[in-house]
């Protein structure tokens, strides 16, 4: 449950979300997509109250927004060109010949090319996503949403797809509101991090801020402290 939530994500910006399991990220993330509603309170995507979307309004303000999934969530049915280019065809109904050259342009920024006739199973966890950013990109969002971006990888591969998060911000200028729990990433990729509590925000500000903050379950969380006494 989320209560006295205040949180803006910065134009062009990375704005993570810390914490940990059972703290409303989750449930935040579920509201932003319009999976989930809300009894109070205003949550807006690019001005407009997504509780009062629906329809074309909802479905235009959802491809201005990019996902990449914790687990990636490719379909397994489909090739590599196939998944990144899923809503190029499916949604914007792009000639074949542009889905396929944007496809090789968003597969190159992630790192990848020589990929795109091959499947899900057949790619490292690595691989499979950074397809999944490919695709979360691949129609030019202005916000990415970011869940959990570096779970189920080694601290080799988890470093690679953070630093891919920043390149987005920077070469795409994209904005981009990322959950997670994993304080090496948060910092990693950060311009501004808010600590996520029992679903309130108990911490918002740079990251050197966030470093330094009084709040104990600030500090406990930061350094890996187990929950103590200090906890409220």
């Amino acid at each position: 449950m989320l209560e006295g939530v205040d949180l803006e994500a910065p134009p062009g910006a990375v704005t993570v979300v810390l914490g940990g399991s059972g703290s409303g990220k989750t449930t935040l993330m579920r509201i932003l997509l319009g999976l989930e509603s809300y009894d109070a309170g205003s949550a807006r995507l690019f001005g407009q109250e997504v509780a009062g979307l629906s329809g074309e309004r909802l479905r235009d303000v959802m491809m201005q927004v990019g996902m990449l999934f914790q687990f990636g969530a490719l379909f397994d049915s489909m090739t590599v060109a196939e998944n990144v280019g899923f809503a190029l065809k499916e949604v914007r109904g792009l000639p074949d010949a542009e889905i396929r050259s944007q496809v090789r342009e968003n597969l190159l920024l992630v790192g990848l090319k020589d990929v795109q006739d091959l499947y899900p199973a057949q790619l490292s966890g690595g691989m499979r996503k950074r397809v999944a950013l490919a695709r979360a990109i691949a129609h030019k969002p202005r916000l990415l949403l970011v869940d959990e971006p570096t779970t189920g990888l080694d601290p080799i591969m988890a470093g690679a797809i953070s630093d891919l998060i920043v390149q987005m911000r920077d070469r795409l200028g994209v904005t981009v509101l990322a959950i997670t729990h994993d304080i090496n990433a948060a910092f990693h990729i950060a311009d501004r991090i808010a600590m996520l509590y029992q679903g309130r925000v108990i911490a918002h500000g740079r990251p050197d801020e966030i470093r330094t903050a009084d709040d104990p379950v600030v500090q406990q969380f930061v350094h890996a402290q187990p929950h103590g006494p200090v906890a409220p």
